[in-house]
């Protein structure tokens, strides 16, 4: 039996150390949490799909599934963006002119990551969505499609408040041995609001969509930038055990992260629908 229980715990730590990203059930309840509080002007069959957004958050860690592998490698890069590989350049304005970067650089693009540009074509993939829902209302298709598009870019928009998955040192620090130290401290962060059971009902209280004003893609850097100031806190907290052993301190600084990412995927949705109306036809 202890032998038993020894494989058990192991087999959990391995688990923890592994995860990628928050936690499905963490995908989902900040995913909630942003169709909680949309503004009226929204569409209503959207504003009523919080189940179904939640849902369709998950899908991008199911893609990661061993026997899609096709899926998994070109998804795999999508959720971060370690900055530091950057040396300094802004990300460019397109995925392509990316890559060409991370070329002269000397950077792989799948150990660098891509996340601004799975949210940027997320974010117009939705606002497509709603271009066509405006004019034609009643089909059910097009409401299918824009939740499903919305819940798969609110995995990346909630990725980006996630602060480790904007660096290099999104699993520990690599010391001048070799050696990482507080190896496994993003499985602990990102199980965090699913092993303590965040609500979406507390993630939203108080949160209201804000339009973004100006560039989108600028907007997401800057939250990007933003949620990167907080990775050494990560490091703090858990060298602290206060990550592993919930503390107050812990609790209201991951909730406010996951606030954070609620606010950035409400702010992206309803700016996909208010673009809409302004887009010229598809063709």
């Amino acid at each position: 039996m202890r032998k038993l229980f020894l494989a058990v715990a192991v087999l959990t730590l391995l688990a923890v150390g592994t995860t990628p990203a928050w936690w499905v059930k963490g995908h989902e309840t900040i995913t909630e949490a942003a169709c909680n509080n949309l503004p009226d002007e929204m569409p209503a069959f959207f504003r009523a799909a919080g189940k179904s957004l939640a849902h369709c958050a998950g899908d991008p860690d199911r893609w990661k599934n061993k026997e899609a592998a096709f899926l998994k490698s070109s998804i795999s890069p999508e959720h971060f963006l370690d900055t530091e590989d950057l040396n300094g350049n802004a990300p460019p304005r397109n995925r392509w002119q990316a890559y060409q970067l991370m070329a002269r650089l000397n950077r792989d693009p799948e150990k660098t990551g891509t996340l601004p540009y799975a949210i940027m074509e997320g974010y117009e993939k939705l606002m497509c969505a709603f271009y066509d829902y405006r004019n034609e209302p009643g089909n059910p298709a097009i409401c299918m499609k824009a939740i499903v598009y919305a819940g798969n870019l609110a995995h990346f928009t909630t990725d980006a408040s996630m602060p480790l998955h904007t660096t290099t040192n999104y699993d520990g620090i690599k010391l001048s041995d070799g050696k990482i130290k507080q190896k496994g401290i993003h499985g602990k962060i990102d199980g965090y609001p699913e092993t303590n059971k965040f609500t979406p009902e507390e993630v939203c209280r108080g949160l209201q969509a804000r339009a973004i004003d100006g560039d989108v893609f600028d907007y997401i850097l800057k939250f990007l930038d933003e949620s990167r100031t907080h990775v050494d806190e990560c490091y703090r907290l858990d060298a602290a055990g206060a990550i592993a052993r919930p503390t107050d301190e812990s609790r209201k600084f991951i909730m406010d992260r996951c606030r954070a990412g609620a606010q950035f995927t409400m702010d992206i949705w309803y700016t996909a629908w208010l673009r809409s109306e302004k887009m010229p036809p598809h063709y």
